[in-house]
């Protein structure tokens, strides 16, 4: 019974990354439609195939074979030692062919968000080559150290203190996914158009408002799979209580996006006088990115609020990373995964329930993690797509920037049978 629960919520967990390709797409210019979809696919092809061939190597699973060294009276457990190709993980249903299936769903919705912030400007063939040193090389080293037994899970055995804990991927997915986003925004450049010379901002409004939306629904489902499934097979749960649990992050994802995209309406509605659809929608996704961390672990009073504060966070972190740092990020992927995502793993430590240590311990654990992301994982990100933008320039000329992505990378518009607006009102 278990198994085949088990097995149900890891395929609901490509719904999360079908949401987020319609958000892209819909947020992004609609002479590059189509290459946002593809991107997507591609994106989760490539990103399976590098992650089976050699990440999950590098991954394991807590049990499973890996590399450690002892200093300062501590084990350091950090890079998982099993063999290529998986060869070594019997797909019979155990503990680490269900964790295998779980992890290529989850590298390939981490390698999906960065594409949000190349939108209309990021070349195919750099994305596959960056999703496949991600997805093969970059998101295990962390997906160890926190769900393969490695250092980060161990801090209750080598310190003393509360290990930190990511029950649905927060850390793991989604801020990794999120600061992949960061660097690939600050190689890039923003779209031609979107600043003047003077440093103001230019509104470079999304074309399908209705599949962004639509698209929050679909990712809703998804989220709820992928947490289930994580909190089954990697957050040290009993069997026995595998229901129980889903019914916890059934709940709880429900109202950590409600909460975001009711905060997100009603903080746009004071700023702006009327509501944002594209910033309700990120803050729909807030939520469940801020949730994600403490899935079924968290009250629901507590869910609310960790949403809510995701939500209101969101709307703020978009217009300081558009408007005060000039990064052009156009469907908010730094601001939704990155930000909230971190939100959500300190938001852990202070309502979490699932250890007995104290709040302290619990804090500073998380500010450890949070300190491992930002820094040790961005810059490592950082100058691994430096490196692969000098080899395989990731954006298109400035003729593919005004004809759009579709014309210049597929040879076909995504809608041809309608007209396309130009950009006449954006300053070249």
């Amino acid at each position: 019974m278990n198994l085949i629960l088990c097995l149900f919520c890891i395929l609901l967990s490509p719904l999360a990354a079908a949401g987020l390709a319609l958000i892209h797409q819909g947020l992004g210019r609609s002479r590059s439609a189509a290459h946002a979809m593809l991107a997507s696919l591609c994106a989760l092809a490539v990103a399976a195939i590098a992650f089976v061939l050699v990440g999950a190597s590098w991954t394991g699973y807590a049990g499973g074979a890996a590399h450690s060294f002892q200093t300062g009276g501590a084990q350091w457990n950090w890079l998982g030692n099993e063999a290529l190709l998986a060869r070594t993980i019997p797909l019979d249903g155990s503990l680490g062919s269900l964790v295998l299936c779980l992890q290529v769903f989850s590298a390939g919705l981490a390698a999906i968000i960065p594409l949000s912030a190349g939108t209309d400007r990021w070349r195919l063939a750099p994305i596959c080559l960056a999703t496949a040193v991600f997805a093969g090389f970059l998101y295990p080293l962390f997906a160890h150290w926190v769900w393969g037994g490695g250092w980060l899970s161990q801090l209750a055995v080598n310190f003393g203190i509360a290990p930190f804990q990511d029950a649905g991927g927060a850390g793991v997915i989604q801020v990794t996914g999120g600061l992949m986003a960061l660097s690939v925004a600050w190689i890039l450049g923003p779209r031609r158009g979107k600043y003047t010379e003077d440093g103001m901002a230019t509104a470079i409004p999304g074309h399908n408002i209705v599949l962004v939306l639509f698209g929050c629904l679909i990712a809703l489902v998804g989220w709820i799979g992928l947490e289930s499934a994580a909190s089954m097979l990697v957050s040290g749960i009993a069997p026995e209580s595998f229901p129980g649990r889903i019914t916890g992050v059934i709940l709880n994802a429900v109202l950590c996006a409600s909460a975001g995209c009711l905060a997100a309406v009603l903080t746009t509605q004071i700023r702006y006088r009327k509501p944002d659809a594209s910033l309700s929608a990120n803050g729909w996704i807030a939520g469940l990115v801020a949730g994600s961390a403490a899935s079924a672990f968290i009250s629901l009073a507590a869910a609310i609020f960790i949403g809510a504060i995701a939500g209101i966070l969101t709307t703020y972190m978009v217009e300081l990373f558009e408007l005060q740092l000039l990064v052009d990020d156009p469907g908010g992927a730094i601001s939704v995964h990155a930000g909230a995502g971190i939100w959500g793993l300190i938001a852990f430590g202070v309502f979490g329930t699932q250890s007995n240590a104290s709040l302290g311990s619990h804090v500073l654990a998380q500010c450890i993690g949070v300190a491992t992301l930002l820094g040790f994982m961005l810059p490592l990100i950082h100058a691994s797509n430096l490196l692969l933008n000098r080899f395989v320039p990731y954006r298109v000329d400035r003729d593919g920037d005004w004809q759009g992505m579709d014309i210049r990378e597929l040879g076909a518009g995504a809608y041809p049978e309608f007209v396309i607006h130009a950009d006449e009102f954006v300053p070249r």
